[in-house]
């Protein structure tokens, strides 16, 4: 391997979720860092931003730079996949935290509150689609078990959620990895064994091995 491609390696971005920025992400990019990792942020306006447009600037940043590895928060990671669909072969690896790849039973509630629908903006067709196609890229989803946030308090779940997102949203057969941590929607960004479980997808495109209890 190349010196310039060996370093390309370790370049990830950092996709924030619904009503976040890049600041939300510096937790888990100083995380990244302190593993051997170049992490950069990547913003966009997740409200007031048509999605196809996101998707484009994020395959603009892709290309200025070495390869790249994604790593994307809730709609952050349905922004990661759909890059790596729309440009086989860009997106090294994807790492999505509690992304809902079906549609959004919770944006949908969200929507049907006064005002929801722009509380939502251009993310409430992305959220309603999901995402279930990237290509031949490799993606792993750390999910949270912790139900703890305001989607309980707009929808009903059943079964195991994050808050925001159940558990079962977050689940393909196309996935190369499925891995659960004890951590709610926006605690995900915080969790210490999050970020060693994205470390480890990223270097060797599957989550560790747990003891069995």
């Amino acid at each position: 391997m190349s010196a310039e491609a060996a370093a390309g390696a370790s370049r990830v971005l950092l996709i924030h979720g619904l009503w976040m920025g890049p600041w939300s992400m510096a937790p888990l990019a100083r995380r990244l860092r302190a593993a051997g990792f170049a992490p950069e942020r990547f913003g966009y306006g997740s409200v007031r931003e048509a999605h196809e447009a996101c998707v484009r600037r994020l395959l603009e940043a892709i290309r200025g730079g070495p390869p790249a590895h994604l790593v994307g928060h809730s709609l952050g990671g349905l922004l990661a996949v759909r890059a790596a669909a729309a440009a086989p072969g860009a997106v090294r690896r994807i790492v999505c935290l509690g992304s809902p790849l079906s549609p959004s039973p919770t944006a949908a509630s969200v929507a049907r509150l006064p005002g929801g629908r722009v509380l939502l903006g251009c993310a409430r067709e992305a959220l309603a689609a999901g995402a279930c196609d990237w290509g031949d890229c490799c993606v792993g989803m750390i999910a949270g078990d912790a139900p703890h946030g305001l989607g309980a308090v707009v929808r009903r779940f059943d079964g195991p959620h994050d808050g925001s997102v159940a558990l079962a949203e977050t689940r393909s057969p196309r996935l190369a990895g499925h891995c659960v941590v004890h951590a709610s929607h926006s605690g995900l960004l915080f969790s210490t064994e999050a970020a060693a479980a994205c470390a480890a997808f990223l270097r060797h495109g599957r989550f560790p091995d747990r003891p069995r209890e």
